[in-house]
């Protein structure tokens, strides 16, 4: 079985995500996608981050109609800060008949190279990158790497950092969420503050 893992914060899904990893899941030889809720990125600050399991249980609404998309909090039981290599390590142990793939963003690609031993993660794992307008380039050694896969997906502007100001705006984001989602997000009155 071959799983796309998604990395992200989750804070909270969005309708983006969810797009992404269904394209991914319906147009490409991934046969399932481990939606993995990072319990904190070294790279963000923590101030606005919701409680881990609040962002899973957001994660697990979100996905309950897409049987090939899952959701993941392999990471929460991980020494932290944890790093996307540990993970993969870790899944391998722990699944050896999988083969696990990174999916990732256009604008991750480009600071891929500051990745903890990324070298690692690219001899053993396939990267399935969609695409992201942003700034900077992908390094040169990047642009025909064998295990480097550019994917024709739709192109996502949204943030969960634009849905959280919305909010605090009182701004209606309701189509931006799946529906559960934001029944869950309003009844629980996240980032309202």
């Amino acid at each position: 079985m071959k799983v796309g893992l998604y990395f992200g914060t989750f804070n909270p899904i969005h309708i983006g995500h969810l797009t992404i990893a269904n394209h991914m899941a319906e147009y490409s030889d991934l046969d399932a996608i481990w939606m993995v809720v990072t319990p904190h990125n070294p790279f963000k600050k923590k101030s606005s981050l919701l409680d881990n399991h609040h962002r899973y249980e957001m994660v697990m609404i979100a996905t309950e109609e897409y049987p090939k998309i899952k959701p993941s909090k392999i990471e929460f039981d991980l020494p932290q800060p944890n790093y996307t290599v540990n993970t993969l390590a870790h899944l391998q142990e722990k699944y050896p008949k999988y083969e696990f793939c990174l999916i990732m963003g256009e604008d991750n690609l480009k600071s891929l190279h500051k990745w903890k031993n990324y070298e690692v993660i690219l001899e053993n794992h396939e990267v399935y990158v969609y695409p992201r307008i942003s700034d900077g380039t992908v390094e040169h050694k990047f642009k025909d790497h064998p295990k480097i896969h550019k994917v024709t997906a739709p192109i996502m502007e949204i943030s969960s950092t634009f849905i959280r100001n919305a909010i605090k705006e009182q701004k209606n984001i309701k189509p931006l969420l799946p529906l559960h989602v934001w029944k869950y997000v309003d009844e629980m009155n996240f980032y309202r503050k």
